[in-house]
């Protein structure tokens, strides 16, 4: 039995290319005598369809696009992923389901199980949960389907009171087909294959894995589809983050093995990030980015991945000293466009600045120098990106690490302005990995951006280490507090000083607002801010 997996990068909503993808692909099987081309969940759509789901055109669209797959199954069953009506009269009206097609007749239609609700998942809200299971033939064979999370419980996940799986194996299942829309995170394909490990440890069926790739808003799917023997090996696995067909024989029992290769941590979200700021601009046929640089860290790697990701002639850089500038910054940011042979454009806002100031004198009067003035000038530099945004058609790409967006330390409408947060889920410690590795072959960044103190040169002399504690400290203690949820009194156990526990999740807890009116944020770590993380803005914890 030759099985394909058709890893591709759908688009939400835009059923015609949708349609055409999978058509050619299963015209491309065909060729190589594949027997069963597996495409992934909600593939007719594109995942996440989310509230379009409530609208019945969309779901009559839907089921048209299958209509249109299912004319060209002659000789080759397929197995698609897309939205199906509940007529049962009870419960949701949708269920999330995998069409199997053989010679343009949908056979079975097979629903999801369990519906994840929780971090960026909110399947409940949509679908139906299926409650009775099956096994369709395919070239003689007793496969068993399941969707994503159906084989995400093992039997021990208390979310969950069934195990797809074990009830696909009572059924008679030789094969297990898993469709799925699972999202990146830098660990994300480690604990897959842990999981579906143990699903072949339960049950001593092989896998068949089909991921979705690409990225829809701030989601970045990395496909890594694969196929698993029922020892838990992966015998081969297509690549992340691009599209292709993956093809295998399965002779009953095992399929056939090849070389399988995994990408360091900083490769995969290195990685995740260019297909992430590309599939932004290509899906909204958006075409420039425009990028305050500073000649800091964080612009620098922004400026350096929309790059890679747009091409430095698509990429176009402003830098705004004031007089608080320095030098050295001004050259960092020159030789970076440079490097990157990408137009840029120096307008000074010492001027700008002074205009404001004179504006405001006659109610600041004589208060000192503060935040309000550093505020000023960062806003400054946000109203002119915008004005060029504006004017000639340039995202604003924002350059706030997530550091920074914990703690609030960005300006609102100023430096936190954009249409697309680029390094939002990337810690400051990790933008100087993403640094060091974007000049593993030769110098994009230059060496003193890199090597420098961090500082937002808005007062004489300024450091982030002025009001923010060390960086390797501080984001030790947001990892915990934000990816493992660990509170206060869990902190302080682990060793850090109490007073530093309080100061930071202060930080954080009171900056909820601010992150509210981000732009949304490319998803790499297991728990990015955004929809994935849910905290009401007016509370008293930690406050």
């Amino acid at each position: 039995m030759k099985i394909a997996v058709a890893q591709l990068n759908f688009h939400v909503g835009n059923f015609e290319s949708n349609t055409k993808k999978i058509i050619k692909c299963i015209a491309e099987a065909k060729t190589q005598q594949v027997d069963l081309i597996v495409f992934s969940e909600l593939a007719i759509c594109g995942y996440p369809p989310r509230d379009f789901l409530e609208f019945d055109d969309f779901v009559e669209k839907c089921m048209a696009s299958i209509h249109e797959v299912a004319k060209v199954s002659e000789g080759i069953s397929v197995i698609v992923g897309g939205p199906s009506k509940n007529d049962t009269g009870k419960g949701k009206s949708l269920f999330n389901s995998a069409f199997v097609i053989t010679n343009q007749k949908i056979e079975k239609v097979i629903h999801k199980t369990l519906l994840p609700t929780y971090d960026v998942f909110d399947e409940y809200r949509y679908f139906e949960p299926n409650r009775s299971f099956d096994v369709v033939r395919v070239a003689g064979k007793k496969v068993g389907v399941a969707i994503c999370e159906d084989l995400w419980n093992v039997g021990d996940n208390p979310l969950y009171t069934k195990t797809p799986a074990i009830e696909l194996k009572n059924k008679g299942a030789e094969l297990i087909v898993n469709i799925s829309a699972s999202p990146f995170s830098y660990n994300q394909d480690f604990e897959r294959k842990k999981v579906l490990g143990e699903n072949t440890n339960k049950t001593g069926l092989p896998i068949v894995y089909c991921n979705n790739v690409g990225a829809q808003t701030e989601l970045i799917f990395d496909g890594g589809s694969f196929f698993m023997n029922a020892d838990g090996t992966v015998a081969s696995q297509e690549e992340f983050f691009k599209e292709g067909i993956l093809v295998s024989d399965f002779d009953g029992s095992s399929f056939e093995k090849e070389s399988v290769k995994t990408g360091s941590k900083i490769e995969l979200i290195h990685d995740a990030i260019v297909l992430g700021i590309q599939d932004y601009f290509k899906k909204l046929n958006f075409q420039k980015a425009i990028v305050g640089l500073s000649g800091g860290i964080d612009s620098a790697v922004t400026f350096a991945l929309a790059a890679r990701a747009l091409g430095s002639e698509n990429v176009f850089g402003v830098l705004m000293p004031s007089q608080f500038s320095s030098e050295h910054s001004i050259a960092d940011a020159k030789k970076l466009a440079e490097n990157i042979r990408a137009p840029f454009e120096v307008i000074p806002i010492e001027d700008i600045y002074h205009a404001y100031e004179g504006k405001l004198h006659p109610m600041f009067k004589d208060l000192p120098f503060g935040l309000a003035e550093e505020n000023l000038q960062a806003r400054t530099r946000g109203v002119l990106l915008m004005a060029i945004s504006n004017k000639f058609g340039h995202i604003v790409l924002n350059t706030s690490n997530k550091s920074e967006a914990a703690v609030g330390y960005g300006t609102l409408y100023g430096d936190m302005c954009g249409g697309l947060s680029v390094l939002g889920d990337v810690y400051k410690t990790e933008v100087f990995d993403l640094a060091r590795f974007i000049n593993k072959y030769a110098e994009v960044i230059p060496e003193n951006t890199i090597i420098k103190p961090p500082s937002a040169e808005l007062r004489p002399d300024q450091k982030d280490s002025d009001s923010l504690p060390d960086y390797m400290v501080l984001d030790k203690v947001l990892f915990e507090y934000i990816e493992n949820r660990r509170g206060p009194r869990e902190l302080v156990k682990m060793g850090v000083d109490e007073n530093l526990v309080k100061r930071v999740l202060k930080m954080v807890n009171v900056n909820e607002y601010k992150r509210y009116q981000t732009p949304p944020i490319l998803r790499v770590s297991p728990k990015a801010f955004g929809m994935g993380r849910r905290l009401p803005i007016v509370a008293k914890y930690l406050a």
